[in-house]
């Protein structure tokens, strides 16, 4: 996720406890979303879809927390 501010991220996530929660819980859903893509994890599509928001709406907010703090 947003690999092209790896240096921020990293600074944020020991410096800024709810970044890193966010970004924590984005990576567990994407590894959710993978594993029902790839027919490990048996998820409804409803159920897949609502992952799938909340991986971007996180996305979003973590890209927000970067911007604000690259200034």
């Amino acid at each position: 996720m947003l690999h092209e501010y790896r240096d921020e991220i990293r600074e944020l996530k020991m410096q800024n406890a709810h970044f890193a929660k966010i970004f924590e819980k984005h990576n567990e859903l994407d590894q959710k979303a993978k594993d029902a893509d790839e027919g490990r994890l048996h998820l409804n599509d409803f159920e897949l879809e609502t992952i799938k928001k909340e991986k971007l709406r996180l996305k979003d907010e973590a890209l927000a927390l970067i911007l604000k703090y690259r200034k």
